[in-house]
């Protein structure tokens, strides 16, 4: 059964009692973040429901924010989330590259996991570290100035975890 823990369900309390009554809908984003960690990493169609029916909206409008933001998985990632910046910037100093090196060395195309769960690599929108380009979000950390070479000692760090 899908349900927040007390301690979670007073956390959403919380966020909701920042906003006027009525207006439970902008804790939305930071819900489906304590959604997304508490329930694998990822949201699907009955969490999101869950999430609807404690904030009093419709399913829709959680799966319209859901879909819109690349922070939110959809389907299941692997324990290393490997986000790489696809936008101008980032394009234009070599993330293509980069995406094409990281699907030939872990075997994955982008949006696929590896088979042993450990590796999803997933193309997003702007990070807002464009000086940096070309860069990927892993964890809460920014990796910068990707070459092949950090690439690689990304993913042997990774593995040492």
């Amino acid at each position: 059964m899908i349900q927040f823990s007390e301690e979670k369900l007073n956390k959403v309390k919380e966020i909701v009692a920042r906003y006027p009554e009525g207006k439970q809908k902008s804790a939305l984003i930071p819900v489906l973040h304590i959604a997304q960690d508490t329930f694998g990493g990822w949201l699907d169609a009955p969490v999101m429901d869950y999430v609807a029916g404690l904030l009093q909206l419709e399913p829709i409008e959680v799966y319209e924010v859901a879909t819109f933001y690349s922070m939110f998985n959809l389907k299941p990632v692997g324990k290393f989330l490997l986000e790489v910046c696809q936008t101008g910037p980032c394009m234009l100093n070599g993330s293509d590259d980069i995406i094409a090196y990281i699907t030939e060395k872990l075997g994955i195309k982008p949006g696929e996991t590896t088979p042993d769960g450990l590796f999803t690599l997933k193309p997003t929108e702007c990070l807002g570290a464009c000086g940096y380009a070309p860069m990927m979000q892993l964890g809460k950390t920014y990796r910068e100035h990707l070459t092949r070479e950090k690439v690689d000692q990304i993913i042997a760090e990774a593995k040492q975890q």
